[in-house]
């Protein structure tokens, strides 16, 4: 009876969102872990099946790290943001490109549906430009996504899942690094996604960083952008990346704890939820 309490408390949900896109920012250690990287793929698998359209855009951060510690290179971040000169960028698309993409795809693929990788070159997908961390300073080549091409994603997703790494270039052809976070964020703005949702390391957004019952289960856009200057680290690039999307339409943005199996449904499909939800 418990599940079939639980399917019927989903049912509401499925209802609501048939049709609509989803856009998920997958990272963190649901992409470190064998068994929730089985389990995320099966879930994202699932909400094709039950009529939604989801988007996944994908970091790669601890792959990234790995492979620059294993060439001698520098590790850096500034709010949140990894620090990338040409080297950098050059590791970062070969690993998110070539290593990170392809295997979500085929994982994916292997449960049931096809999805089909792409990359902000991909089609013109992203137009980019260089930014400068929220302090100011210079962080190399970090890109800002000044556009998405939707008909590009469109396309795909009528067929296939589309699965893209966060990496792009500008009109002269230079590479550069681009947040995942922004680049989710980015991606549900363009489409006027339904919902964004993100995967982090933590329960959601903490009114405590060292206090995992701090949660704070909603919050407005403007709540959000008040509280933007006075954060750093990971989490500020996701909640500025929830505001964008809420500005842009998207219903609501959510931050999700992807270390506990199948939070992605839980989130959408339960009543209560398990993260931190940011709406108009």
């Amino acid at each position: 009876m418990r599940d079939v309490a639980t399917l019927l408390e989903a049912l509401p949900y499925i209802r609501e969102f048939h049709g609509k896109t989803v856009v998920i920012k997958y990272g963190g250690a649901a992409m470190e872990d064998e068994r929730l990287r089985e389990e995320f793929a099966r879930d994202v698998v699932l909400l094709k099946y039950v009529g939604l359209s989801p988007i996944v855009v994908h970091g790669g951060g601890p792959d990234i790290t790995s492979y620059m510690q294993r060439l001698g290179l520098p590790v850096e971040f500034v709010g949140g943001l990894r620090v990338s000169d040409e080297q950098t960028v050059e590791i970062a698309k070969m690993v998110l490109v070539g290593k990170v993409n392809k295997e979500i795809v085929l994982r994916i693929g292997r449960h049931g549906q096809p999805a089909v990788g792409l990359c902000g070159d991909d089609g013109s997908l992203f137009a980019v430009s260089r930014r400068a961390a929220p302090s100011g300073q210079d962080i190399g080549y970090v890109g800002k996504i000044e556009r998405v091409n939707v008909d590009v994603l469109n396309h795909v997703a009528r067929d296939y899942i589309p699965v893209i790494a966060s990496v792009g270039a500008d009109r002269e052809g230079r590479s550069y690094n681009v947040n995942a976070d922004e680049a989710a964020g980015a991606v549900a703005r363009a489409l006027a996604a339904y919902k964004v949702v993100f995967l982090t390391d933590v329960k959601g957004w903490l009114r405590d960083p060292a206090a995992p019952e701090s949660l704070i289960a909603t919050a407005s856009a403007d709540e959000v952008r008040g509280a933007l200057e006075g954060l750093d680290g990971g989490m500020r690039p996701k909640l500025a990346a929830c505001v964008e999307a809420i500005d842009g339409g998207v219903s609501s943005a959510h931050i999700i704890d992807g270390r506990v199996p199948h939070s992605l449904l839980l989130e959408l499909f339960t009543d209560a939820g398990i993260g931190t939800k940011v709406s108009a």
